[in-house]
This record gives structure tokens, C-alpha cells and sequence, in this order.
């Protein structure tokens, strides 16, 4: 079965806009195109370490946030550029049909609904 691809394009192109305006409101996109926390400045004339503490303790959660953030948006990318290549809704370990009511709930999905579990290990 190969899945209309029109209505997933419109999702995850919407989904991909959701995602990189967090990422933007988080940090930044690096030469290498990943996204890093934006340092924010720090008053070098504070007296209390509480807030020098604070700030480098937000820089650090921003960072984690990127990380999870960035895996979706790297799901996005992909699974918009397996629409263009004509393999998008294949199963990546078993290359059969993804079912399409998995890709209604999650566009991005790369694996079938039997190899669910083994998505989070594919590279």
C-alpha cells in the first residue's frame, strides 16, 4: 500500500514550523546545522553566585530540551525527504507498509506497528 503522501506532507511541514520555532525560542542553529542553547548573558558584576548558578543551570535544562526536540525534528526532516524519495510509510526494519492509522498519530513513525518497540534503536 503507498500512503497519499499529500496530506502527511502537510503535517509534518507543519509539524517541522512548530518544532524549529521551540527550538529558535531555545537556542540556535550551529554551522554543522544542530541546534544549541543560546548562551544568555551573564552579569559579570553579580554579586550573588545564586544568580550566575541560575543562569548556567537554565543553559544546561535549554540544552536537554534541544536534545529531545531535536530528535523529532530530525524525524521530521527524514520522513519529508522519504515523501520526496517515494519510500515514505515503509517500515525501515521489515520494508512493508506502515499502517496508516500509526501515521496519522505519529507522521514520522519509521517502523510499523509490529517493530514499534525497535524504532528507538534505528540510526
Amino acid at each position: 500500500m503507498i500512503h497519499e503522501t499529500t496530506h502527511f506532507k502537510k503535517v509534518l511541514t507543519e509539524q517541522l514550523h512548530t518544532v524549529e520555532e521551540e527550538l529558535k525560542n531555545l537556542g540556535w542553529k550551529n554551522d554543522a546545522g544542530e541546534w544549541d542553547a543560546a548562551v544568555k548573558d551573564i552579569d559579570q558584576s553579580a554579586t550573588e553566585s545564586d544568580e550566575v548558578a541560575d543562569r548556567i543551570e537554565e543553559f544546561e535544562e535549554n540544552q536537554t530540551e534541544i536534545a529531545e526536540i531535536q530528535v523529532h525534528w530530525n524525524d521530521i526532516k527524514r520522513a519529508l525527504a522519504k515523501i520526496e524519495e517515494g519510500t515514505y510509510g515503509i517500515c525501515e526494519i521489515c520494508g512493508e507498509a506502515v499502517e496508516e492509522d500509526r501515521l496519522e498519530v505519529n507522521p514520522s513513525a519509521r517502523t510499523c506497528k509490529v517493530h514499534i518497540d525497535e524504532e528507538k534503536n534505528l540510526s
